[in-house]
């Protein structure tokens, strides 16, 4: 009964396509207009089909990484993207609407992230080891989107490139002092303090980063340079010349908005620039994915253009420049997939076989979100006063 039910729901969202389902029961059935490449999944867990009536976002994820869906010759991202393209064309279904609308209604609790638990949710993600991110991330560790300035760049000139134009948006000068918020392993805090000068304060919340950020800067020959703290943004009392924000403001809670971007006006020093680099939605606001805020980012939040705004506007700083991001993330993704993949083997031995498949199902819809579903990269570029950053952006490309 419950397969016939699902299927008639996949019948009305799979319209594009080519998509085949091998159903608990042993039957199988084909969904689309026969289009494109040919995806055949399988579902073998007859207890799946009752959670994906419930939470058909959540359980898709669960029963790939639990192994009751496969999809043959494991083409997880040719699946994914067939029905964030159906979705995207027809709605999610009223199940999957249902949910959804739930979790909007519990947003305001799902994404309260007191200092306590900002804390818990970091520590959840980022203090696993630091031998994973090794794995698949460049030689810097930049956990955040590249910046492919050059057709054909590979992920560590493309990160390179990255860091490369966040330092010359906050037109650093040599002795400045920096704060860099959520500074993760510190490859940014040790590139503005070697190549642009500055004295970086770091601060996170994770004791792995810290420590690790701590022995590169060590290695770097930076470490009278740069100070990594542990500590909440929130606590900072100080002001500095820049601050930059990359890669954190998803973490920091839609609810705390405004009192991230009020501190963000106090401790920018008048006359400073700030950067705040971030994931973002060209849609409407919306939900976290369930099994992303479950299994991956807990309390974490994709923030639409018009949730950041309204918050700037509030604030005495004043938008200098906004630039859009289109590619690049999609790309950044396919470079970790690759690098994951390469070295399957070894995170295989250092955690199992479901915490492959649910790495594996992260880091394919996260790259789905960006070239099917209208996600994005936001810098923003803060100041105080109006003549605080050149008219053009000349002084980016000289």
């Amino acid at each position: 009964m419950l397969s016939g039910m699902l299927s008639r729901m996949v019948a009305r969202l799979v319209t594009n396509g080519d998509l085949s389902i091998t159903w608990p029961n042993g039957t199988t059935r084909r969904y689309g207009d026969g289009s494109g490449v040919a995806v055949h999944a399988h579902i073998t867990d007859a207890g799946l089909l009752r959670r994906l009536m419930k939470n058909p976002e959540l359980a898709l994820g669960e029963g790939y990484m639990e192994g009751g869906l496969t999809i043959e010759e494991d083409d997880l991202t040719g699946f994914l993207r067939l029905i964030a393209r159906n979705v995207r064309a027809n709605g999610s279904g009223r199940f999957s609407a249902a949910a959804s609308a739930a979790r909007t209604g519990m947003r305001k609790v799902a994404q309260n992230n007191p200092i306590n638990i900002s804390r818990q949710n970091v520590e959840a993600h980022y203090d696993l080891p630091a031998e994973l991110y090794e794995l698949f991330l460049d030689a810097n560790l930049q956990y955040t989107c590249a910046y492919f300035r050059d057709e054909g760049m590979e992920i560590e000139a493309a990160q390179d490139a990255k860091m490369a134009h966040i330092g010359k948006k906050l037109m650093i000068k040599p002795g400045m002092r920096v704060l860099d918020i959520g500074s993760g392993w510190g490859g940014l805090s040790i590139r503005l303090a070697r190549d642009f000068g500055a004295h970086v304060t770091g601060v996170t919340l994770s004791e792995v980063q810290l420590d690790y950020a701590t022995q590169k800067a060590r290695e770097a020959g930076v470490e009278d340079r740069v100070n990594f703290r542990l500590m909440d943004y929130r606590d900072l009392t100080e002001t500095f010349d820049r601050v930059v924000v990359v890669g954190m403001l998803e973490h920091v809670g839609q609810p705390q908005y405004p009192l991230f971007f009020d501190q963000l006006g106090k401790v920018l020093a008048p006359g400073g620039i700030a950067l705040v680099h971030t994931i973002g939605r060209t849609t409407p606001p919306g939900q976290t994915s369930p099994f992303i805020h479950k299994y991956i980012f807990p309390g974490g939040y994709i923030p639409a253009l018009s949730e950041l705004t309204s918050e700037i506007e509030r604030t005495p700083l004043m938008p200098m420049d906004i630039e859009v991001w289109r590619d690049h993330y999609a790309r950044t993704m396919r470079a970790w997939q690759e690098k994951f993949e390469a070295n399957v083997g070894e995170v295989r031995e250092m955690f199992d076989e479901r915490f492959v498949r649910m790495w594996r199902y992260y880091l394919v819809a996260a790259e789905m979100s960006f070239t099917e579903l209208g996600m994005v990269i936001y810098q923003f570029q803060l100041a105080h006063g109006p003549t605080d950053v050149p008219i053009t952006r000349a002084y980016l490309y000289e």
